[in-house]
């Protein structure tokens, strides 16, 4: 069995990762991946403790999750291709919609 500590520095790792990308990059699509990649370092942290307390809610809030990732994603993808059909970019600092 894997050690807690090792479950819980390489969710630890990926989350700093995702979150990086997320304040560095420009292009959207990155940063959903970024975003996708810090709900999947939460599940793997929910998993190591549920797997630790040997109760299963941490494997159901995992599955919660996952389905609001999928959720998202379908939605993020599609708010993406109406932007690039009427902006013709996906970088984030071109895109400024809010500004009349």
């Amino acid at each position: 069995m894997i050690p807690l500590t090792h479950i819980l520095i390489l969710s630890g790792i990926l989350f700093s990762i995702g979150a990086v990308g997320v304040v560095l990059r420009k292009n959207i699509l990155i940063m959903l991946m970024c975003v996708e990649l810090m709900l999947n370092a939460v599940n793997l942290s929910l998993v190591g403790f549920s797997q630790m307390l040997n109760d299963m809610n941490g494997h159901v809030f995992t599955f919660m999750i996952m389905a609001v990732a999928g959720a998202e994603a379908a939605i993020g993808l599609s708010i993406v291709i109406a932007l690039f059909r009427n902006r013709e970019t996906v970088n984030a600092d071109e895109i400024k919609l809010m500004k009349g």
